[in-house]
């Protein structure tokens, strides 16, 4: 467990930083205020500053914490390209090295609510980001049957069924497939299992650190569950109560074993206790602030 010092300037700690590898997500001073200049004006972010870089091979799974309304999901929706969120309204946000102006389709992102459309069956669902780019039926079919099949559906009994047939898991299943099918080089997923009952959420965790390693991206993963993030991540990110500021990175051990074993172990309860410290700590000061 790491807790390198917090500068202004991008944190660049990362072992896998080297000459010609350009990071995967960059923040440089990057803040997002809403309604400048009106009485209700409000900052959900401030100066945030981080570097991720490429692990070929691997990818990394970030976990971002912190207290309600400190603009973690802002800050993935930056990395998305999403209005009203985008574009910053200070500093830079860039993918690859290149500066975000919107989405893309190498960014995929999964949300707590089911974003499944109500009148398309399961696999019309997942295949519907390959038929907005063109590919052929045949094609996106046979790929939305697999990866129907990756997510842990029975591609037999459930590829015709309608979102109100399935379970809350199943759904979000259908989601990540669908992210995943167009390969997207960085994912986002704000609160994704936030909505689900505690074994299907053990689960459903377990399932991704699998599709994770197949696809070798780079996660983003907001929650507010510390046992989530300490879990799935490789490093955790913690905000400051809003505006959010970057406070704190804990590197973490990453998810080896099957989320119901680790999670009972000593060392990772103490990561878990400690990073809830971090985020007590930022909601005391909030509230010292406000006295």
């Amino acid at each position: 467990m790491v807790e390198p010092p917090m500068t202004g300037e991008a944190m660049s700690d990362d072992p896998d930083a080297q000459p010609g590898n350009k990071p995967v997500v960059e923040f440089a001073g990057v803040s997002k205020s809403y309604n400048a200049g009106q009485t209700n004006e409000f900052t959900a972010i401030k100066d945030v500053t981080f570097t991720v870089h490429d692990k070929p091979g691997h990818g990394e799974f970030v976990g971002v914490l912190g207290p309600s309304g400190c603009g973690k999901s802002t800050i993935l929706k930056l990395i998305a390209g999403l209005e009203p969120q985008h574009p910053p309204t200070t500093g830079t946000v860039s993918v690859h090295g290149r500066p975000v102006t919107g989405p893309g389709a190498d960014r995929g992102m999964v949300f707590q609510d089911y974003t499944s459309f109500d009148h398309r069956t399961v696999l019309d669902n997942v295949t519907f980001g390959l038929e907005c780019h063109g590919v052929s039926r045949k094609i996106r079919e046979e790929l939305g049957r697999h990866w129907i099949d990756q997510v842990g559906l029975n591609v037999a009994t459930d590829q015709h069924k309608f979102p109100h047939e399935l379970s809350g898991g199943m759904r979000q299943r259908v989601a990540i497939a669908r992210s995943l099918i167009l390969r997207p080089k960085v994912i986002l997923m704000d609160e994704p299992f936030g909505a689900l009952d505690p074994q299907t959420r053990l689960n459903m965790q377990d399932l991704l650190v699998k599709l994770w390693r197949n696809v070798e991206a780079t996660v983003f993963f907001v929650t507010h569950s510390v046992e989530e993030a300490v879990y799935l991540g490789d490093r955790v990110y913690v905000l400051s109560a809003s505006p959010g500021r970057l406070v704190h990175q804990v590197d973490v051990e990453p998810p080896h074993r099957p989320a119901a074993l680790m999670q009972r172990e000593e060392q990772f309860r103490d990561t878990v206790y400690h990073v809830n410290d971090l985020i007590a700590a930022e909601e005391a000061a909030r509230v010292a602030d406000s006295e």
